[in-house]
């Protein structure tokens, strides 16, 4: 017999939130001490869910692990897209996409933790924020902006110098976090080819107004 389609919306929502509720419970794992050694029945409770539940949506843990840092990575970027997308200049891009990181340690603290406590080839994964990453980079080298010559190291530059700036947040939380990031993105425009004067003016832009 055929399910309804009622039954079978019900079911596929029942089914997507309980997956969300076992990536929530990993983000929650991950901001909190990143140790990824908490055992599934751990998890399950955590989220609320039965056992038998998490081999429905995961082959195991490192699978729900890698969903939820990609979960955190997508709810990262698409908070700096809204802020930046109506900036033309992928120097500016890069400058602001640094800066207003610093500025989202303190309204998405959780999102920051699960960066700072993953493992760097999982920040650097093909979703999130790599992909905008890459498009401001390569835009900037064919345009000229730039003058780097390899985009894979100007990418792992920026990922790098991004992983810095959260270590110094979650670190040292009395440090200046604006002036921290305004610094690092003079010296990363400078990396990718800006002249130092103008790497310090495009820095210290103001970044744009919250929509």
């Amino acid at each position: 017999m055929q399910m309804s389609d009622s039954r079978r919306n019900r079911f596929e929502r029942r089914r997507s939130e309980t997956r969300q509720a076992l990536v929530r419970a990993a983000r929650q794992i991950l901001a909190e001490s990143g140790d990824t050694s908490a055992s599934i029945r751990v998890i399950a409770e955590r989220a609320d869910v039965g056992f038998g539940s998490f081999y429905n949506h995961f082959t195991g843990k490192p699978d729900l692990f890698d969903a939820a840092v990609a979960d955190a990575l997508q709810e990262y970027a698409q908070a700096v897209t809204e802020r930046l997308h109506r900036l033309d200049d992928p120097a500016e891009r890069v400058a602001g996409g640094v800066r207003f990181s610093a500025r989202l340690a303190a309204s998405h603290p959780e999102i920051m933790r699960i960066l700072c406590h993953s493992e760097f080839d999982r920040l650097c994964a093909g979703h999130g924020l790599a992909p905008r990453a890459k498009r401001d980079v390569e835009q900037g080298m064919a345009s000229g902006r730039f003058t780097v010559v390899d985009p894979f190291v100007a990418l792992t530059a920026l990922n790098g110098s991004l992983l810095a700036l959260l270590e110094l947040w979650l670190n040292q939380p009395e440090a200046d976090s604006d002036q921290a990031a305004g610094t690092m993105a003079e010296m990363l425009l400078h990396i990718l080819g800006l002249p130092l004067d103008e790497a310090r003016e495009v820095a210290s832009r103001p970044l744009p107004a919250a929509v």
